[in-house]
């Protein structure tokens, strides 16, 4: 009787600890709390890092354990200093947390932001971006009269806005970087020193390699929605804009997407965009609100 309990002991243990073993295993059995690639966040016109609080509580309830940086450079009336400095000045950030993160990093870029990141992973031969998100940003330009425009320029709206923005004076203000105005598309072309570079609409000497490179990114999210009341139009968030007419065409009947000068159609064709639309989101709260969050960022953050 004495050996039969002694061979029936061990069991019985085993059973009593069974409900405690998650808080006996050694961290090291839980990689998936230390596993999440490092999130890099860039913001937008006259923005700072502490407009991404909310964002980065966010991450860190939902991912716990991920390096989350907000870059801090270019703040409040510094973002208006031209994109390829400012892409310049995210590059340097950017470098150091890339080599210490060799499985990759993700990505947030918000509005303005989200320009500085497609032009920093065209000129990155040697970028880890899995997920490039991009929130409420005019990829394919603005042409809108909005409360940024009119403090900025008081005396123009967007109907003439072309007269300075696509002036060398211009062009070393950021948001003329991506003016776009489909009335005066020949200016365009001949004029911006960056949208029209970055998209491919322009002919120059680096456009293969910016492509090979654009390429290299894992997954291209695009967020935007209709209520959002700054990015005209809306639709640019989509790589939509407009024609001559004002017509909005989606991307793909957008040439850029159609000659796949930078890699959008090549990106669609493997799987690797996705589109998140969402109402009822003005511009500046994309960043704070939850139910965006979940739905179209959280997912895309391995």
């Amino acid at each position: 009787m004495l050996g039969l309990w002694g061979q029936r002991l061990p069991s019985a243990w085993v059973l009593l600890l069974l409900p405690f073993l998650p808080l006996l295993l050694p961290a090291a059995l839980s990689p998936h709390r230390t596993s999440y690639k490092p999130v890099i966040v860039v913001h937008g016109l006259f923005d700072s890092s502490y407009s991404f609080r909310h964002l980065l509580e966010y991450v860190n309830e939902t991912h716990p354990g991920t390096v989350v940086t907000v870059l801090d450079l270019f703040d409040g009336r510094e973002s208006l200093r031209p994109l390829w400095e400012q892409v310049q000045g995210f590059r340097e950030a950017m470098v150091p947390i890339m080599a210490k993160a060799p499985q990759g990093v993700h990505l947030i870029c918000y509005s303005q932001g989200g320009l500085v990141c497609r032009a920093l992973l065209s000129v990155m031969d040697d970028h880890n971006v899995d997920s490039f998100i991009s929130l409420s940003s005019p990829q394919m330009g603005q042409y809108g009269d909005t409360d940024y425009l009119k403090w900025l320029f008081p005396t123009s709206m967007r109907s003439n806005l072309y007269r300075i923005c696509y002036s060398p004076w211009g062009q070393e203000f950021s948001i003329c970087n991506y003016w776009h105005d489909p009335h005066h598309d020949d200016l365009y072309l001949n004029a911006s020193s960056f949208l029209a570079l970055i998209n491919g609409e322009r002919d120059h000497p680096n456009a293969t390699v910016w492509r090979k490179n654009f390429l290299r990114v894992g997954r291209l999210v695009l967020i935007g929605g209709p209520d959002d009341g700054v990015i005209t139009p809306w639709q640019s968030s989509f790589f939509g804009f407009y024609d001559a007419n004002e017509t909005v065409l989606e991307m793909e009947e957008q040439l850029v997407y159609l000659r796949d000068s930078f890699g959008l159609k090549t990106l669609l064709a493997r799987g690797s965009i996705v589109r998140c639309p969402m109402a009822g989101i003005s511009h500046t709260a994309w960043h704070s609100n939850r139910t965006l969050y979940e739905t179209c960022i959280e997912p895309w953050l391995s």
